[in-house]
């Protein structure tokens, strides 16, 4: 197989959000030769199993705000102050709920599925960047390696790129970017060139009780009738929790429905279960259908599930839930003209349970920016800048994705009965007694104004007081026991 070469400015593995935004903000900072590899066949390109809701909030919208597509967003998106739910009972009873909104004050955040917020972002490279960044879809990364310049004897680095499933291309670029996700092949390929002593781009776990949890996406038709008789269709801009008629741990599952701007785009219903329940062991579309059938009675499953997309479902992997983790390890520098970064995904990786997936890695992107106006894009400077500022951060986020809002899933009863108690305690006590106590951290990480290691620390700071009140009370009771 020919093997095709190109020296390359920038390459950017994986064009997702964290990819396209870091390929458009090193064009507006002058980077003039960008390519992208994406392994996705097209830019709107439907994947069922990836069709997530991603909510953008004020963090992520500092990235948003300075490519200048902010209208687009609040265009194609739903606004979180407009935001309803309504929960469908088993026995078909609705009520809709206006979700209260936690600070009227802060930006509102904009609710839009992952296909259109990438597609925003692919069609701001069309209409301004199309002569700096090229996207090669249908391909993917193969190997890394690190050469010797003849002349000069300088390690350059050298990509191997597999396209369209047949053809190689070998990229020798200035800048690796590693966009590439949880399973990152350049992070792994730079804990390789490590010394055996060192693991700064080994991945650090951090246990959470939402950690390991399974989910699928099932897809259902735009508009769909929430009555035999079609006379009720549900609406896009609304949130539904669809109740299943069964109640034991095996069998109880929960149609989660986040809202869509677009009244003619397919809705994407989230379970979340463990990872022995029943409906991982069903094994084709009619099974599929007859559990859905039994489960919600309150919906015309018939109508609204096809036959197509139930067998889809039952041969779906579906996804796991990570284990909160991260690498301490942001950059490497092998020279003056070989560098590589990793961003989003590839240094921080968590379950959803905050949110903060897609706006941790538009504020990593916002931090490189910052280091390189700071440094004049000089990336031996910018780079090294880039770790220390964010590395605290990442960590903080972490530890948060442990205590911020891991029961929510309903994996254990029990504990998220006395986890919603700690919660509205939190939240009561930081209403009655602001300038002691800080709001739940699930409120907190909505201030994009507080930096995630601002935020861990509040919330550690009204932990230790709630400590200290709850000694105080035990010792109170004892001595008046003992007295």
């Amino acid at each position: 197989m020919k093997i095709a070469e190109n020296d390359g400015q920038v390459l950017i593995i994986g064009g997702g959000p964290a990819g396209l935004a870091t390929a458009i903000i090193l064009a507006k900072r002058g980077f003039q030769n960008i390519t992208v590899l994406e392994k996705r066949p097209s830019a709107n390109y439907y994947e069922p199993d990836k069709s997530f809701n991603y909510l953008i909030d004020g963090r992520g919208q500092k990235l948003i705000d300075y490519i200048e597509i902010a209208d687009k967003l609040s265009q194609n998106g739903v606004s979180s102050t407009d935001f309803y739910l309504t929960k469908v009972e088993s026995n078909g009873n609705r009520k809709t709920l206006k979700l209260p909104i936690v600070d009227p004050n802060r930006k509102a955040a904009y609710w839009i599925t992952r296909q259109t917020f990438v597609g925003l972002l692919y069609e701001e490279i069309q209409h301004k960047w199309h002569n700096y960044i090229n996207i090669i879809f249908n391909s993917k990364c193969v190997g890394i390696t690190k050469n010797s310049d003849g002349k000069e004897k300088l390690e350059k680095i050298k990509v191997t790129a597999e396209i369209d499933n047949n053809k190689l291309q070998q990229f020798q670029p200035l800048l690796l970017v590693g966009c590439d996700g949880i399973n990152s092949i350049v992070r792994n390929t730079l804990n390789k060139w490590e010394d055996s002593l060192s693991s700064k781009f080994e991945m650090q776990y951090f246990p959470s009780p939402s950690s390991g949890l399974k989910y699928k996406i099932l897809t259902l038709p735009p508009k769909f009738p929430l009555t035999e008789n079609g006379d009720e269709l549900s609406t896009s801009e609304m949130a539904y929790a669809i109740r299943s008629v069964f109640k034991d741990k095996n069998n109880s599952i929960s149609l989660g429905l986040l809202p869509v701007k677009n009244p003619d785009e397919v809705r994407s219903a989230n379970i979340v279960t463990k990872p022995n329940h029943h409906i991982w062991k069903l094994k084709d579309g009619k099974e599929i259908h007859n559990f859905f059938n039994q489960s919600f009675p309150q919906l015309p499953i018939q109508k609204i599930v096809s036959l197509r997309e139930a067998e889809r479902f039952a041969v779906s992997q579906g996804g796991e839930f990570p284990i909160p983790q991260h690498c301490n390890g942001f950059y490497s520098k092998l020279n003056d003209e070989a560098f590589i970064v990793l961003l989003g995904d590839a240094i921080h990786s968590f379950p959803p349970d905050l949110g903060q997936g897609v706006n941790s890695a538009l504020e990593d992107v916002c931090i490189l920016n910052e280091t390189l106006e700071k440094s004049n894009n000089n990336l031996s400077e910018a780079l090294p800048l880039y770790e220390s500022s964010r590395l605290p951060d990442t960590k903080a986020l972490i530890r948060l994705m442990q205590v911020g809002y891991p029961w929510q899933y309903n994996q254990a009863p029990l504990r998220k009965k006395l986890w919603n108690v700690n919660f509205l305690l939190r939240l009561a006590l930081s209403k009655i007694l602001p300038f002691a106590f800080s709001p739940p951290a699930f409120f907190l990480v909505q201030n994009h104004q507080l930096s995630y290691s601002e935020i861990l620390a509040k919330a550690e700071r009204t932990t230790r007081i709630l400590y200290v009140i709850l000694v105080f009370i035990v010792l109170v009771l004892v001595s008046s026991r003992l007295g």
